[in-house]
């Protein structure tokens, strides 16, 4: 079974994935490539579970692929899976916001250092809000 943080990122991924469907049922995109770009989608949507580690370069190059070759739903490419994939996804990602998603990371890995709870919603609200993000 996949942890929390992975579950999270798998659902995001799902919803993405609905959003890439609804494009080619508009008929909005090139009807064979899109059906094959959502197959490789698909195999990442089945590998990531699996083998977290050895998807990541998939999960990268299909995320700047959904940015580069639908940039009609750019804006709708949830940012916590640019930051979950990296790689080249971060070079979509301002540097402001690269910081605030470095200190989430960083609560991230000491509350599971210290076997402690750690919601990954509540932490980054506190971080984006106005101030110093440290005042919990």
């Amino acid at each position: 079974m996949a942890n929390p943080h992975l579950e999270y990122h798998l659902q995001l991924l799902h919803h993405l994935r609905t959003i890439l469907a609804a494009l080619g049922e508009a008929e909005q995109v090139p009807e064979e490539s899109h059906a094959l770009f959502l197959e490789r989608y698909d195999e990442l949507l089945s590998l990531l579970p699996q083998d977290p580690l050895q998807s990541q370069y998939l999960g990268q190059d299909l995320l700047c692929q959904v940015i580069q070759r639908y940039p009609q739903i750019a804006h709708l490419v949830p940012r916590d899976l640019l930051w979950f994939f990296g790689g080249d996804c971060l070079h979509f990602m301002p540097d402001d916001e690269l910081d605030l998603y470095q200190q989430l990371e960083e609560r991230r890995f000491e509350a599971e250092q210290n076997d402690e709870p750690f919601d990954w919603h509540q932490e980054k609200r506190l971080l984006a809000m106005p101030g110093d993000g440290t005042s919990h």
